[in-house]
This record gives C-alpha cells, sequence and structure tokens, in this order.
C-alpha cells in the first residue's frame, strides 16, 4: 500500500528501531543511516548493530548493512532494511524519500531541513516545527510521551534519564576513563552492584546498581571518560533486553501518526477542497 513512499530513518539506535519497526509493520519501505562506529548501548533491540555485524535482526525485522543505492534497492526488494554508513544523510538525495526523520538524538538539529522530504519529522528536543521540521515527536517520558508537535518544540532536555523503580542516573554506565572499551559481561545476563562488566582501556567498569544488564557498547568503541556506555535495569528481567522499549514503540506511534497525518493531508489536497479535521494538523 505504501510502497511508493520510502522514509529514511537519520540514526539507527534503539530510540530510531522502535520507530524503523513501527513504519516497516505498516507497510513502509524504510532506509537508515548510521555513523561508522555507532555507539548504541541497547544493542539488541537496534538495527545499527548490522554496521557491525554485516546483519542483524529485531523482534523479527531483519537488517543488513548496505553500501550503496543498489544494495539499498535490493534490501528493499527482499523486504529488509538497509542499514548504511552515511553521517550526512547523503542517501536523501539518491532516493528522494517522502519522508525524513531524524532520529539522531543528539539534542539539537545538526544538520535537518523541511526541504529534504516532503515530510520531516525531528525526534525530542533541538527541533522547531515550523521552522527546520514539520512536526516533532516528544521523546521525554510522561504523559506526553510520543505526541506529535505541528508547531513548537519538545520539552527541553534535562540530562537526566527517566526513572526506572526510583533509579534513574544512577543505572546508566559510564566509562570511569578514556580508552578502548571491551566488555565482560553478555548483554542479557544480571549483575551485582560493583561488578566489573567491562575494561575501557585497562581501566575497569563497575555496575553502578544491581540488576539485568541491558545495554553494553560495542566491543573495540573508543571512549572517553563519562561517554554512556551500558545500562542497567532493576527490574532485572532478561526478556526486556530483546523486547523494544515502550518508550521506543510510543515514539514510533507519534511518527507513523505524523506520517498518515502528512500523507492524509496530500492526498485529500489533490482531489478536493475539503480536508477532514482529522488531517488537518499538517
Amino acid at each position: 500500500m505504501f510502497s511508493g513512499k520510502r522514509i529514511v530513518i537519520k540514526g539507527a539506535g534503539d530510540l530510531a528501531t522502535g520507530v524503523a519497526a513501527r513504519l516497516w509493520r505498516s507497510g513502509f519501505p524504510v532506509v537508515m543511516t548510521e555513523i561508522a562506529q555507532p555507539l548504541t548501548v541497547r544493542r539488541t533491540v537496534s538495527f545499527s548493530d548490522a554496521i557491525y555485524e554485516g546483519e542483524t535482526a529485531v523482534e523479527g525485522i531483519a537488517a543488513w548493512r548496505a553500501e550503496d543505492k543498489a544494495e539499498i534497492l535490493k534490501s528493499l526488494d527482499e523486504r529488509v532494511i538497509p542499514v548504511r554508513v552515511d553521517p550526512e544523510a547523503t542517501i536523501v538525495h539518491d532516493i528522494e524519500p517522502f519522508a525524513v526523520i531524524d532520529a539522531i538524538m543528539a539534542k539539537k538539529n545538526i544538520g535537518t531541513r523541511m526541504e529534504d522530504a516532503p515530510l520531516v519529522v525531528g525526534l525530542g528536543p533541538g527541533f522547531a516545527a515550523g521552522r527546520d521540521v514539520h512536526a516533532v515527536v516528544e521523546t521525554k517520558r510522561g504523559h506526553t510521551l510520543g505526541r506529535v508537535i505541528w508547531k513548537g518544540s519538545a520539552i527541553p532536555n534535562t540530562g537526566i534519564p527517566g526513572e526506572v523503580r526510583g533509579f534513574g542516573a544512577e543505572r546508566v554506565i559510564r566509562a570511569p576513563g578514556p580508552g578502548i572499551f571491551k566488555g565482560r559481561i553478555s548483554i542479557g545476563e544480571h549483575v551485582e552492584k560493583g561488578d566489573i562488566v567491562a575494561y575501557a582501556g585497562d581501566i575497569p567498569v563497575p555496575a553502578p546498581i544491581s540488576g539485568m544488564l541491558r545495554g553494553l557498547l560495542h566491543d573495540g568503541v573508543m571512549v572517553a571518560k563519562g561517554l554512556k556506555s551500558g545500562d542497567v535495569d532493576p527490574r532485572d528481567t532478561r526478556e526486556s533486553c530483546w523486547l523494544i522499549s515502550d518508550k521506543a514503540l510510543a515514539i514510533g506511534g507519534g511518527v507513523l501518526e505524523a506520517v498518515l497525518t502528512a500523507i492524509c493531508r496530500m492526498d485529500f489536497a489533490k482531489g478536493t477542497d475539503h480536508i477532514p479535521s482529522n488531517c488537518s494538523a499538517f
């Protein structure tokens, strides 16, 4: 139904993957771009891992690393999500997508423009709907999570992770010093507070709390002191390590709403002057 409406998602981390999954399952061809060494922590639920491994799958959806336009089109034909090393998202100019979704989560706009596609959506703070994107989707946990903003901006970044069972910043693993990152414990294993989960060079990286090791950087990444390097979930549920989070799905639902609203508006604009009220936001 939507095979002609390609969507480029800038970024392929866990939130971007939630967006991709919702769009893909709804019938939209999705292309994702990444940097050469993604700093994704929740790798088991992120299509960015295809950059390191060549291929990956999240909740039954396959993704391949694609090197050029030909490989991207081949992947789409085979119902596989292509992920390309393309920090500047130059593929946007090659395939002329219907929509561009900035899911880099840089907390600022680093190059996305409304002129990039008929619909351009930014996730979270750093974008202004009506100025540099058509719509913004709220990424902060709470009653506004996943809501589509057609005028204005998302809630400003606080720098504090959302709480899980009373733990916020405490559940984030940060590199204690610079060095090449090397995991010692695998994602999906229980850890106790103080357990050594990885090394940054020769510096041990301890678990900040007890729980399930839900995320960890890929081996071989060069880390700086303080870089987010892992995540411990105090709920201690192993299955959650392989499930797209509620937050990512909520954000993905917001993006899907924005895309369908835009299609609805454009389709009616082609054939009639009357636009239904449920399409009128765009």
